[in-house]
């Protein structure tokens, strides 16, 4: 097969979709061993085009990227034109993959994409008006794909209520672990223990309920979250995860959630909202504690603490069902599936 895979929010600094469409295409590469054919394509800013050479460099994939001004509105305005096919920039293929940045018009082949979770259509107020119109769009599409692929059984169920998708045209990949997530290496330095957080200002993330939290836990942990410390590039997490006495994933909703399983990988015991989303996430590795409540959240910190040497190696375990090879064999199957 050829298959044209657009990796345009690459061209942005990584987050866990960013990181999802990296490892999916590694994992494809690995996993065909050359018998098929990838193609990175899509419209990237002059900017955007650095960042996304450098996320790609060594992947054995052909590249079709084209910079442009303007890249947010031109590819919004080649979705809603359907015009011209991206057979014109990429050649014949037997699948397109979009993301939920564009939905490029295609001739022919199998057509695809990823739902990561429905979070604009259910929480709307919530977002941007841009955000939830360009997600919107994009979830629209989905219903006219030929399969589509998400990251957890908890958003395929979504998906078949909220979109009516058939569930046979849905395909859930797990997301894959990175090998650099190991309990051995470098641990970032600290002046006292501390508990590591990923959550953000973003409602859904919820950094706001660990913070009020936080006056019980303060005596005993300082806490350090990617809000206070900025941007944090993917390949400088691990040593904040080893380095935690305890990591802490509040989200009131999410698609999967990546950094749960990193965490386990990387050998920290983890507390995650208990929320029925993150139960692919959690498995039975992790302490889980209602996202709305301070005290629950507290309490669990400390059992986390205390029952460390029981989660750890069960995080451990559980963490090495995720591999990016498995998230690659699935995707093949897939489009082969559809074709």
């Amino acid at each position: 097969m050829r298959i044209a895979y657009d990796v345009t929010p690459l061209s942005h600094p990584r987050t866990g979709v960013g990181t999802y469409i990296l490892g999916t295409l590694a994992g494809m590469a690995q996993a065909s061993r050359g018998e098929h054919e990838l193609v990175a394509f899509g419209p990237v800013s002059v900017r955007g085009r650095s960042v996304l050479d450098a996320a790609i460099a060594g992947l054995p994939v052909e590249r079709r990227n084209v910079t442009v001004p303007f890249a947010h509105a031109v590819r919004r305005a080649w979705s809603r034109a359907a015009k011209p096919p991206a057979e014109r920039f990429v050649g014949r293929f037997d699948a397109l993959h979009f993301t939920d940045w564009m939905y490029p018009p295609q001739r022919a082949g199998v057509r695809a994409t990823m739902v990561h979770d429905l979070g604009p259509l259910k929480f709307p107020e919530r977002l941007h008006p841009r955000t939830v119109r360009m997600h919107t769009a994009n979830a629209r599409q989905a219903s006219r794909c030929d399969v589509v692929f998400t990251n957890a059984e908890y958003t395929a169920a979504d998906i078949v209520e909220t979109l009516s998708i058939p569930r046979e045209r849905i395909r859930v990949a797990h997301p894959g672990v990175d090998e650099a997530f190991v309990p051995e290496g470098e641990r970032h330095a600290a002046r006292r223990p501390y508990a590591f957080t990923t959550a953000t200002g973003d409602w859904r993330k919820n950094l706001a309920t660990l913070r009020a939290a936080w006056p019980q836990l303060e005596d005993e942990l300082a806490l350090v979250s990617l809000e206070g410390l900025g941007y944090v590039p993917h390949e400088q997490l691990p040593p904040l995860y080893r380095g935690a006495e305890v990591f802490i994933y509040p989200s009131r909703f999410e698609g999967f959630g990546m950094p749960v399983v990193e965490a386990m990988a990387c050998g920290v015991p983890t507390v995650v909202s208990s929320h029925p989303s993150l139960d692919e996430a959690a498995g039975d590795a992790a302490v889980r504690a209602d996202p709305d409540s301070p005290d629950e959240l507290a309490a669990a910190v400390r059992e986390a603490i205390a029952r460390r040497d029981e989660l750890v190696p069960r995080g451990l375990a559980h963490s090495r069902r995720f591999s990016w090879l498995e998230t690659g064999r699935i995707h093949l199957q897939g489009y082969a599936d559809a074709l």
